[in-house]
């Protein structure tokens, strides 16, 4: 078991530098009625349903670094392209390099609705951070739990239960702050959700109806690593 906060830092090392980040492509996506995406490199933990395994794990040898402003350019170019006003960092875990999200976000027109797929532990861990976000209107954010509790969170990631609690703590910041936010959920079989039903409405009340269930897509790989880890 390793800590998603020390990855977090380490891989961070790798793919931040001078304002810059790592990206492997920008494209257009039909998810949230359309989307324009940039699909970053590096991520804290190693999900075994994870699609983008092979760039998580190879964060020194893929993507090119980009600054914030040819990002945001990319990325409302694409919008306008495809003619949509929503826009996203995706594909790896978008937190990592935190200046750079920031700048990123303060290059997009308000016109636009940049949504803010994360993992949440640094967001859990970094309440500035959050608070640093609650500057933009234009935001959502899409906090993914990789888990029903902390026993599934680390068989599922590799990273250390503990971590599981920072999610969660994500969540509450993002209460706190006033940000546009609702959790996600990969749908694993056989998942007892009460207890994390639960939890999430201690932290808003009803916060527990707007979990999405997000479906799980058995690619290949995604399939041989999850009965590697007997979780299928």
């Amino acid at each position: 078991m390793f800590d998603a906060i020390e990855l977090a830092n380490s891989t961070a090392e790798i793919v931040c530098r001078n304002g810059k980040r790592k990206y492997y492509r920008f494209r257009y996506a039909k998810f949230y009625g359309g989307i324009a995406t940039a699909d970053c490199v590096g991520c804290n933990l190693r999900c075994k349903f994870c699609w983008a395994w092979n760039i998580i794990t190879n964060a020194e040898k893929v993507g090119k670094f980009y600054d914030a402003k040819e990002v945001a350019r990319k990325l409302m170019s694409i919008a306008e392209r495809k003619g949509v006003k929503t826009l996203r960092i995706s594909g790896n875990e978008p937190t990592l390099c935190k200046e750079h999200l920031i700048e990123v976000l303060r290059n997009i027109g308000e016109e636009y609705m940049f949504i803010l797929e994360t993992n949440g532990i640094l967001l859990g861990k970094d309440k500035g951070f959050v608070e640093e976000l609650s500057k933009f209107s234009n935001l959502h954010v899409r906090v993914s739990l990789k888990g029903t509790n902390a026993e599934e969170f680390a068989k599922f990631t590799g990273a250390k239960k503990e971590n599981f609690e920072l999610q969660l703590k994500a969540l509450e910041n993002l209460e706190k702050a006033g940000i546009s936010y609702h959790p996600a959920l990969i749908d694993i079989a056989n998942a007892d959700r009460e207890d994390l039903l639960s939890r999430l409405e201690e932290i808003s009340k009803g916060l527990s109806l707007r979990l999405e269930i997000e479906p799980l897509i058995l690619y290949p790989k995604v399939k041989e690593r999850l009965k590697a880890g007997g979780i299928i």
